[in-house]
């Protein structure tokens, strides 16, 4: 078996890759790389495989840098399956066509510039129908299903806490009778976010895959970032200025909206003409939001406890829905106090430039960064303190007082990506350090190291590994297999029939003896789908 890095290999973007078995071969995440001109460039070379040959994708989540190059993938030869979980499904519904859409303007702009200078044009990356395309191989699944794809491959998701949907990859993979297991932790998230659960702990692997975007930094608490925030806004509109948050459309700006919620319709104090107008100026944002509630089974407690009382978090009195562009751009228009958030997070695209370019040079206003910035994007040229910024071909002058809200950032810190990793009761024997710029990998491949003695290696672009020691051995020394032993399916297949028959049926006459029969996965498999729906009637009922 071969395990080879083909992104996010000390950068940050372009999620990607390739597990080579003497059957299949099997792509963990088909990203967008993202940042510097040079990096951008990437998207445009051929994959270092043949799409054809790729049996399966397995989708940790919906963001860009892990999803963005499938559209690509389908159009240079992929048939095989993706596996993914239900609500990145959904939400790559709306990014991926978005993403098409902004491939298809950027080469429409620039083939306008090659016509006037005598030069051939030049394609998309991809386009919408391209797409479109890639979303009918799609398969999506539940977190803990056990997904047998075939007689060698099982997956299972794990939440990792990240944004909606995202998922710990649980791998295993047979060969030579044997498996292998390998775990691909996707981006992890903070604790204590609001919306969505905790990153979930995985408790035995052969091979880990890790993140490391924040591995040499510690955040802030995100209570304090909220109240930064608010601060910042109510600061800002006492001078008369407006406060621009350039944020992820799915994700950061969910989150920032359940916490003006919570100061706006909850803080007593607030004065109605305190409640100055929240605009959220992104078309994806927007039908990200509609994602978010359609997948309300993956909130945490909190959040589904306010939704059952009738309160929806992603709504309060002075919030602003903008879809239409005159919409976008009569904000500009009008010098009143405001907020705007609107993507994209790193600057690089998207209706935000053109509220940079409009308010970036007054005073009186703010810009609030509440995530990742990639080195080269336009966001990280302004945290990085540059006076001066082209945006949409004009200079423009940074006046504005510049924001980092780290608290706010989806990407578990140093301190929790190492808790994550020491929560292992059976330790990897090695572990691959990806997903962060080369200074963040190397501290946490460090830490990593000296205080857990566990080998790390950070691999650049490219890089393959051979993995030869693929017998995978339990806590108890028995050889792990992704399916329990008949007995002990039978005996936990019985107590849920027990408590099945006792909750609902009350009769001995309801269920055919040959249901006991049936594996224990696909039972449980099916009872998430049931809660999933409970889930979605309990919805409807708490409107």
């Amino acid at each position: 078996m071969e395990i080879k890095f083909l992104g996010a290999a000390k950068v940050v973007t372009g999620s990607n890759v390739l597990i080579t078995t003497d059957k299949y071969k099997i792509l963990l995440d088909c990203g967008m790389f993202q940042g510097s001109e040079q990096l951008e460039r990437l998207n445009f070379e051929k994959f270092q495989y043949n799409p054809e040959d790729i049996d399966f994708l397995i989708l940790s989540h919906a963001h860009i840098d892990h999803s963005g190059r499938i559209p690509k993938l389908v159009k240079e030869g992929f048939k095989g399956r993706i596996i993914t979980t239900n609500a990145t499904f959904d939400l790559c519904k709306i990014m991926l066509i978005d993403s098409a859409n902004i491939q298809q303007s950027d080469i429409e702009w620039e083939n306008r510039k090659r016509r006037r200078a005598g030069k051939e044009p030049v394609e998309p990356l991809y386009t919408v129908d391209d797409a479109d395309l890639s979303l009918r191989y799609f398969e999506p699944y539940l977190y803990d299903q056990k997904i047998t794809l075939n007689d060698d491959i099982v997956v299972r998701f794990k939440d990792a806490g990240h944004i909606l949907g995202s998922a710990i990859v649980e791998l295993w993979i047979r060969e030579n009778k044997d498996f292998t297991k390998i775990v691909f932790s996707g981006d992890l998230g903070m604790p204590g976010r609001p919306i969505i659960n905790e990153p979930e702990y995985i408790e035995e692997a052969d091979y880990l895959i890790v993140e490391s975007t924040y591995g040499n930094r510690i955040h802030d608490d995100i209570k304090e970032s909220a109240k930064k925030l608010v601060d910042i806004i109510n600061s800002t509109v006492l001078r008369g200025g407006t406060v621009i948050i350039p944020s992820f459309a799915v994700g950061r700006t969910q989150e920032i909206i359940y916490e003006l919620n919570k100061y706006y319709e909850y803080d007593k104090s607030i004065e109605e003409f305190m409640k100055i107008p929240v605009y959220v100026d992104s078309p994806m944002a927007v039908m990200a939001t509609e994602a978010f509630k359609k997948n309300s089974s993956c909130f945490n407690e909190e959040t589904k406890k306010l939704i059952l009382n009738g309160d929806n978090p992603f709504e309060f009195s002075n919030l602003f829905y903008v879809k239409s562009q005159d919409e976008s751009m009569k904000l500009n228009q009008y010098s009143f106090p405001k907020v705007i958030i609107s993507s994209s997070g790193m600057c690089t695209a998207g209706r935000v430039r053109h509220h940079l370019k409009h308010n970036l040079w007054r005073k009186k206003n703010s810009v609030v960064f509440v995530g990742y910035q990639a080195e080269g994007t336009l966001g990280r040229i302004i945290l990085d303190g540059k006076k001066k910024v082209k945006i949409l071909g004009e200079e423009i002058k940074v006046e504005s007082e510049i924001y980092d809200l780290e608290g706010f950032s989806g990407h578990a810190d140093q301190k929790v990506l190492m808790n994550w990793v020491k929560n292992f009761k059976r330790k990897p024997k090695k572990i691959f350090v990806v997903h962060g710029e080369e200074e963040s990998s190397e501290m946490l491949a460090s830490m990593i190291e000296s205080k857990l003695n566990i080998e790390t290696i950070i691999p650049n672009l490219g890089d393959a590994f051979e993995i030869k020691e693929v017998i995978v051995k339990s806590q108890s020394g028995e050889v792990l297999e992704p399916i329990k032993q008949k007995e002990d399916i039978e005996k936990e297949l019985q107590d849920v029939y027990n408590q099945f028959e006792a909750l609902v049926y009350r009769t001995d006459k309801i269920i055919d003896p040959n249901f006991l029969s049936q594996d224990y996965d696909e039972l449980k498999n099916k009872l998430l789908e049931l809660q999933q729906k409970l889930m979605d009637v309990n919805m409807l009922l708490g409107k």
